[in-house]
């Protein structure tokens, strides 16, 4: 496994939004407008759009002995997010927790997606998903499964329920990265996955991923695209 990155499992996830006075935001507004309209020139495409960080995560136990991530979710602009990433997480209080579907095929391939040229990240290569954002909150709750389930459907064409879902989480802490994962076993074999995937990604008039990936055993990871977090979670779940 990656040095950094520790993989937890837990057996759900506790999330909520609260009211949070981010102190980077407040006091670097002048860096943050100026790294955006740098990272807008070179990619127009970006959208400062609504996202949720995550300003307290934390594990516990409950009196029935199931393990629980709790994470405090509050609402900040992508230009914010974006310049505390690029500028190295300095905001060592705030985290990027995010769940990811790890979409396995009946022969036991996991399914990557090539993030496209306009993403933030283009070219890396991790499971299909998205930073939590508005449409992810229901009252005071953010919907980590539920969002699962919307971007695996906008990336991929793939629909899942949350019956489909494992009854436990893996999470991987990478830094101030915390990425859910849930396994969720695709009835079809690989390639009859990936077809399907490529198929949406080509009907797309501007489709998030370049490309999908399948990736069956450790040897496949020396791909330096592939982020640590993801690096920590497939060594623990692939074969050699």
């Amino acid at each position: 496994m990656t040095d950094d990155a520790r993989v937890l499992r837990v057996d759900r996830l506790a999330c909520r939004l609260v009211a949070h006075d981010w102190a980077f935001d407040r006091d670097a507004t002048g860096n943050i407008a100026a790294h955006w309209r740098d990272r807008t020139k070179v990619n127009p495409t970006l959208f400062d759009g609504r996202v949720l960080l995550a300003s307290r995560v934390a594990t516990s136990v409950d009196a029935a002995g199931l393990t629980i991530l709790e994470a405090d979710f509050f609402e900040t602009r992508f230009s914010r997010f974006l310049a505390w990433r690029d500028f190295g997480f300095p905001d060592r209080e705030v985290y990027n927790c995010f769940s990811m579907p790890a979409l396995r095929s009946s022969d036991g391939a996991f399914l990557l997606g090539e993030m496209g040229p306009g993403h933030s990240c283009a070219g890396q290569l991790y499971f299909p998903c998205g930073t939590p954002d508005p449409g992810d909150i229901s009252g005071e709750t953010v919907d980590l499964s539920g969002s699962i389930v919307r971007e695996l459907a906008e990336e991929t064409g793939v629909f899942v329920t949350e019956r489909m879902f494992s009854p436990s989480w893996r999470v991987v802490f990478d830094g101030q990265r915390v990425a859910c994962v849930n396994i969720i076993d695709w009835p079809e074999p690989a390639r009859t996955l990936l077809a399907r995937v490529e198929s949406h990604i080509a009907a797309e008039s501007d489709p998030e991923l370049a490309r999908a990936h399948l990736v069956r055993g450790r040897a496949e990871l020396s791909d330096m695209r592939v982020p640590a977090f993801m690096e920590a979670f497939l060594e623990l779940e692939l074969p050699h």
